[in-house]
């Protein structure tokens, strides 16, 4: 059996659900490559059709049927993608009808309904503006505007994680770097010191910092093993000391640094 496999990502808007879910779906499936292909904006039988086009011509270069993943909400969109030769997981259909059936009525097949009903898009923007502007300690001032300071040696995920926690959900993170001179006083900076309760730290194996430095100060002291094992050892024996909570983020994505610290800190917008 061939151990490749396209798999299409359909929706009326970003796309995003399907592919998420779908993500997780195929990760279950070892041994087999999946080329990702997402549709996003097929809101029209026009693009229905094409996407038809794409997905047929698919299956035939591999020789079996691709899988589609798909948010469709429109009836008439959806049976048009329907008729292509695939394997259609129809995500939206999948949970619908059996709420339609529970709560007693249709639902309304609106477009667009899921971003609207969530967090306001404004919000998110302003989040996510705080967060860029309070990027390693860039800007001390309105650190108390902050719901969460991340703290940690420098290259250590702070940012992505501060950026994903905005985008999402709409959170205002700023981060902090940990340096040597915050090391020698045994306590931390003057700007963190009011903010304790909103602190959090990330922490990481130095041979896994070390290869992220390296990347980006190849040959330097900043990215040497040595340094590494040092300043992590410090940044954790900080935060210890100030007894500030703090996660090894190592083998984590920001996807999983994200919800951990919700989980652990219970911040929300």
């Amino acid at each position: 059996m061939n151990k490749n496999r396209t798999a299409f990502f359909i929706s009326d808007r970003t796309g995003l659900t399907a592919e998420n879910l779908g993500h997780s779906l195929l990760s279950q499936f070892e041994g087999i490559t999946f080329n990702r292909v997402r549709l996003p904006f097929v809101d029209s039988a026009e693009k229905a059709r094409a996407a038809v086009t794409q997905i047929n011509a698919a299956a035939a270069a591999d020789g079996q049927r691709p899988l589609v993943f798909s948010t469709l909400i429109l009836p008439e969109v959806r049976g048009i993608v329907e008729q292509s030769d695939a394997l259609i997981l129809d995500l939206f259909e999948m949970f619908i009808v059996p709420l339609e059936t529970e709560l007693g009525q249709p639902s309304s097949h609106a477009i667009g309904r899921s971003h609207a009903a969530g967090m306001n898009y404004n919000s998110r923007m302003d989040a996510v503006n705080y967060a860029l502007s309070h990027d390693d300690g860039g800007i001390s001032r309105e650190l108390n505007r902050a719901d969460i300071v991340l703290v940690g040696v420098s290259r250590c995920g702070k940012t992505p994680t501060s950026l994903y926690l905005a985008l999402q959900f709409g959170i205002y993170a700023a981060n902090y770097p940990l340096v040597p001179e915050d090391f020698s006083g045994g306590e931390m900076p003057p700007a963190l010191k009011p903010l304790k309760h909103r602190l959090y730290g990330l922490t990481i194996r130095p041979e896994r910092l070390q290869q992220i430095r390296t990347e980006r100060s190849p040959n330097s002291h900043y990215a040497s093993l040595e340094n590494c094992q040092l300043e992590v050892k410090q940044a954790e024996s900080l935060m210890r000391q100030s007894n500030i909570p703090y996660l090894d983020v190592t083998s984590m994505s920001v996807e999983e640094i994200a919800t951990t610290i919700r989980h652990q800190t219970g911040i929300k917008r």
